[in-house]
């Protein structure tokens, strides 16, 4: 009985000890015409974060707003993604993603750039904890779309450690090094 409610009292830890942070995206009004007149339902899209490296989306529906919230946050929480930022900052390389029609580029920045990126996308890169990034979006203009557009870019994120780690080398192979042109232009 102890050990049962030690374990109990474990994974209450665990589901508070994460903070998640979440951004209502779009919200969707959608109405059934039945005989005695009009039904409505709603359909949220919500993105959450920790907003160090991981971030998930999700879409509810149910007859009222804080329903389908609830709803959308749950299933953004069991979606979530890990993603390596460079300095905690900014992305590691330029990336594009897509789905369907909709197309988006982002690409890293320098100190002091900021979140330059369109509505959901902006939400996106919040949640995840992104302070430099430029992003275009092209293409569809859905909200929905948008979103798995740029998750779908965040999934082939890769950074030096990954690689080196996946070729069998060490970080310092992988990277270039600023020191080898400057002692070739040296020694010739």
């Amino acid at each position: 009985m102890a050990e049962r409610e030690h374990r109990r009292g474990r994974r209450e830890e665990r589901e508070e000890t994460p903070e998640f942070a979440d951004r209502l995206v779009a919200i969707n009004r959608v109405s059934k015409t039945v005989k005695g007149g009009k039904r409505f339902g709603f359909a949220a899209l919500v993105v959450v974060g920790d907003q160090r490296g991981r971030v998930g989306f999700g879409k509810g529906k149910a007859k009222e707003v804080p329903e389908a919230i609830r709803k959308a946050t749950e299933q953004a929480k069991r979606s979530l993604i890990r993603v390596p930022l460079r300095d905690g900052r900014t992305l590691h390389h330029d990336i594009e993603g897509r789905h369907g029609a909709g197309k988006v580029i982002m690409r890293t920045a320098v100190p002091g750039t900021g979140i330059i990126a369109g509505g959901p996308m902006r939400a996106v890169f919040e949640m995840l904890g992104v302070q430099d990034v430029v992003a275009k979006s092209q293409g569809s203009q859905n909200p929905y779309n948008m979103i798995r557009a740029t998750i779908d870019g965040l999934k082939k994120e890769a950074s030096p450690r990954n690689v080196a780690q996946r070729r069998g080398k060490k970080v310092a192979e992988i990277l270039p090094s600023s020191d080898k042109p400057a002692e070739a232009a040296v020694e010739a």
